[in-house]
Formats: structure tokens, sequence, C-alpha cells
């Protein structure tokens, strides 16, 4: 690799280190940002509007992706990434900046909210530059190699985002970090941005494109070439079932799903629980790069779709695995204790709510939603038509009272049956960021690193295989759309519907069915239509 590709490689990434740099942010701190922002409203209720402004950011990247795709495809490479770090980087700034709600009223989480959406524009922009410009650079042979690099500097975002609020809070203490801490980290990322902008300043514009240009050969109608042709609307669907998705639900499941499982259903402290991910990266976050030199030999697809499958065929006995180490009581109790809420099925709704929004009121809705919450393995029994909800464990009834928040009599009648009280000597629990040789530690970072490495199969080749499936004149276009759907629907509402099954279904390892059958969908469907492009020549137009 030489000097000026190492530094094509810098520039481009800088994008996707900013990028998680600012979701592992916005994400950590959504509870202080609920409460500076939305605090004309209950905490819960605050909660939620807060992760739906982040929420927001995921939704509108396809459309980023078009209206970046096409100036890309018709003005260059280089100006359109130049363009979205600045809009990315001045969105997170300024988040810093803004005054509460206490200080400019609603005002300010209407700003804080066109902010997320600003950011999420720009991001449904970056990635697709970023990707297409490295791999318009890399000769050929070494695309995989080359763009395995950009996938590799996420894990560096979320490890820079995680020491400077680790940092802050240390230096200011968590009253102080929750008053006004909490916008240093945002204040700090305009230095990572100032690089950013003047190392992409000095890039040039891609070989392929300016060569393109030169001969004429660039589309005046990208979009309408993009998506209203069929031969290549059909590559991007295809590229979004057959490809996208499946990378997007274990990617999701394997970093973010599997922190929020040890979190808010195994229990796990935060602190431990970061720890024991952040070790999972750091050990697991070199195979992009063996997975992405693999896929310069072996192909992108078998690659991808083999992680699509040992994932969907694996995540079951690995989040059973992690219970069993992480909480041991709780997956115990959870195959011996017997927990049912007997009620009139009239009076028993649908708890699905993956954005958090419904207030449940009835007593078969608050008494189920509270039982989830708890992390209890229950069943819903039909009881008689118009008689008073009944909790049932271990075959004796329990008495019942309105569950919304607490239960004093459930709560003790399950933890008498065996399932563990909030901070048990048997949940798992790290006394220092080194204190991972323990064999309980050790096992949990291990499966975890188990998923990761699937997350590297699924994400090392991905960017490289996406470059190669379309023409030169629409690649910036095509590529973006079915990346940021995949990634940002797919992906992005992973955490939140997956718990939301689980909430429904009273069984905490239901929410893994999301991933598994997109993931399966995607092997299949990759497997019998996607084509290996490894060989492409992608300096055609």
């Amino acid at each position: 690799m030489t000097k000026d590709e190492r530094f094509v490689i810098l520039a481009s990434s800088l994008g996707t280190v900013f990028e998680w740099y600012d979701f592992y942010l916005y994400g950590s701190l959504a509870s202080i940002i609920g409460a500076q922002f939305f605090s004309a409203y209950p905490p819960a209720t605050r909660d939620i509007f807060a992760l739906l402004a982040f929420a927001a950011g995921f939704l509108v990247r396809p459309f980023g992706a078009i209206v970046f795709g096409r100036v890309g495809d018709i003005v260059g490479r280089k100006y359109t990434f130049l363009v979205t770090i600045l809009i990315m980087g001045l969105s997170t700034f300024i988040v810093g900046l803004l005054p509460n709600a206490a200080t400019i009223g609603i005002a300010a989480p209407i700003i804080l909210i066109a902010l997320r959406l600003l950011q999420g524009l720009a991001l449904g922009g970056e990635y697709g530059g970023a990707a297409t410009y490295v791999a318009e650079h890399a000769p050929q042979g070494r695309r995989g190699f080359y763009t395995s690099f950009i996938q590799t500097t996420a894990t560096l975002g979320l490890f820079l985002s995680l020491l400077v609020i680790l940092f802050t809070r240390s230096a200011t203490g968590e009253k102080d970090f929750a008053e006004w801490g909490w916008r240093v980290p945002f204040l700090v990322s305009v230095l990572l941005l100032g690089i950013s902008v003047w190392i992409r300043l000095r890039l040039n514009e891609s070989p392929v494109f300016q060569r393109m240009k030169e001969e004429g050969k660039g589309s005046k109608a990208p979009l309408t070439e993009a998506f209203a042709t069929w031969s290549n609307a059909k590559i991007v669907i295809l590229a979004l079932l057959g490809l996208t998705m499946g990378q997007a639900v274990i990617w999701y499941t394997g970093q973010f799903y599997a922190l929020f499982f040890l979190q808010s259903i195994l229990k796990v402290d935060g602190y431990t629980a970061n720890l024991l991910i952040a070790w999972s990266l750091l050990l697991g976050t070199g195979f992009f790069l063996v997975f992405g030199a693999l896929s310069d030999r072996i192909g992108r697809k078998p690659i991808i779709l083999a992680g699509c499958l040992i994932g969907a065929l694996t995540l079951f006995p690995i989040f059973r695995m992690i219970s069993t180490n992480a909480n041991p009581a709780l997956e115990k109790a959870y195959e011996t204790v017997k927990v049912q809420v007997v009620a009139d099925p009239k009076g028993c709704g649908d708890l699905f709510n993956p954005v958090g929004t419904r207030v449940f009121t009835a007593p078969c809705d608050t008494a189920r939603a509270f039982l989830a919450q708890s992390s209890v393995n229950y069943s819903t029994v039909a009881g008689t038509a118009g008689a008073p909800v009944k909790i049932m464990v271990n075959d004796k009834e329990v008495p019942y009272t309105d569950a919304k928040t607490s239960n004093p009599a459930i709560t003790a009648a399950i933890q008498a049956a065996g399932y563990p009280k909030p901070g048990d000597a048997g949940i798992v629990k790290m006394a220092h960021p080194f204190d991972i040789f323990r064999p309980q530690v050790a096992a949990i970072v291990g499966l975890l690193l188990i998923l990761v490495i699937y997350v590297t199969m699924v994400y090392g080749p991905i960017a490289a295989m996406l470059v190669e499936l379309f023409p030169t004149r629409i690649r910036y276009t095509s590529m973006s759309l079915p990346y940021h759907i995949g990634n940002g629907w797919f992906g992005g509402l992973l955490p939140a519907t997956a718990f939301a099954i689980t909430a429904s279904t009273g069984d905490i390892y239901s929410g893994l069915w999301y991933p598994i059958i997109f993931a399966a969908i995607t092997f299949v469907i990759g497997a019998l239509f996607v084509p290996e492009t490894k060989d492409v020549d992608i300096s055609k137009t």
C-alpha cells in the first residue's frame, strides 16, 4: 500500500469515525439529553422523546443517500463527502452549544430534532462517498482489503466517544456532568471536524470518476438511471434484500443489541456491560481486515452470506450461554420458575411498543409489561370473563395491584421463587477495565467476540461488493440507498423492535427472531440471485 493510498483511506475513514462517535455519544447520553431538552414532560416521556429524536436520524438516512448520491455522481466524490462531513460535524458540535428547554422553551427540542435530521441526511451521503472513493483508488484485487479499513474505523469512533465521556464524567463529577459537562464531548468533536476537513481538502478527485468526466460519459440523471431503469433498480433491490438487510441485523445484534441485552434484560451494570462490549470489539476489530482481504481471494458473497447463515443458526445458543454466564440465577429461574398472568382475554391488548410511546392502562397489560421489564419469563392464560387479573408464581396466587411502575408483592414472590435481586452477587461485575481473566468474565467476552466475528464477516467485505455492483456513472447513488435502508432501518430499529417482541411475548430470547428471520431471508435471496463481484472492472462507466 503506497503513502498516497494510505492517505486516501485515512481521509475517507474519518467520516465513519465521526458517525460512530456521534452515534454512541447521543445514545449514551440520551437520558441527560431528554432531561435538558424535553424537561416539560415526565421523566419516562423525556427519555422516549430523546430516543425518537435519535431514531429520526436513522429514518432520514436513505433520503440523504438519494440527495447526496446524486450530487456525488454529477459533481464528484471529493466535494460531496467534504460537504457531508461538514454538515455531520457541525450538527454534532452545535448540540453542545444549544440552550436547553429551560432557557429557550420549545425552540430547544425543535432545533435539536432539526440537527438530528441534518446529521442523518449528511450521513446518508457520507458512507457511499467514502466507500466509492476508496474503492476507485484501490488496485484491482485489493478492493476488499482497502475498503475494510473504513469498516474498522467504526470501532475507533465508539472507543473515542467512550473515552471522552468517561474522562469528562471523572473530571466534572456526576452532578456537574448532568448539568453542563455532557456538552463537552459534543464540543470536543469540533477538533475531529477540523482535522477531517483539513485532510479532505488535500484530496484529489477519484481517478475513475475523473476519467469518466473527461470522456463525457457521466450521468445527467443518476436518480432516473439508478431507480427508474429496471436493469439497475433490480440490482438495488437485490443489494438490499440479498446483502445489506442481513448484514445490518447481524451487525446490530452483535454490537448494539448485545449491549442492550446485557443491561436491560440480564441486569448487568452499565460500566461492566460497556467494558465487556469494548473488549470484544478490541479483540475482534482486526477481523474486518481479515475478511476484507479474504474476500479478495475467495469472493465477497460467500463470506457475507456465511456470516448471515451462521448467525441465524447460532444466535439463540450464544445468547443463552451469555445469560448462563452473566446472570446464572436469572437463567436458572427462567427455566424453573413458572409465572402466569391469568386474565380475561378481552382485557389483554398487544404489548408491541417499539417506539415506547404507548401507555398501558389495562391491568392485564400493565402486569405483563411489569414482568417483561423485570426480565421474568411469563405466559398469559385465559381467565374467566370479567374476572380480575391474577398473577400465579409456581401455581400460587400473588396479590395483584396496579403494576405500572412497581409491585412489591410480585417482586417478592418472584425473588422468593428464584429470580435474582438487583445487584445479586452472581451477576457479572468487572472491578476495573483489565478484570477480564476471571472465568466468568472471560467466557462472556469470548461469546461476545464470536458475535463480533460474525459482524466482521458480513460488514468487512460489504463496501467493496456494493461498489462493484454498480457502474461508475451512478455508483454513488445506487449503492448508498440499499446500504442506508438496510443499516438505517432494518439495523437501526433492531434494538427497540427486538425488545418490543420480548415484552409482548414474555420470552427474553424471542427478540432474536427479528435478526434471525431477516438474516435467513438475505441468505436465501443472496445465494440465489446476487452475483459475485470481486473480479469486476469498476472503471467501466
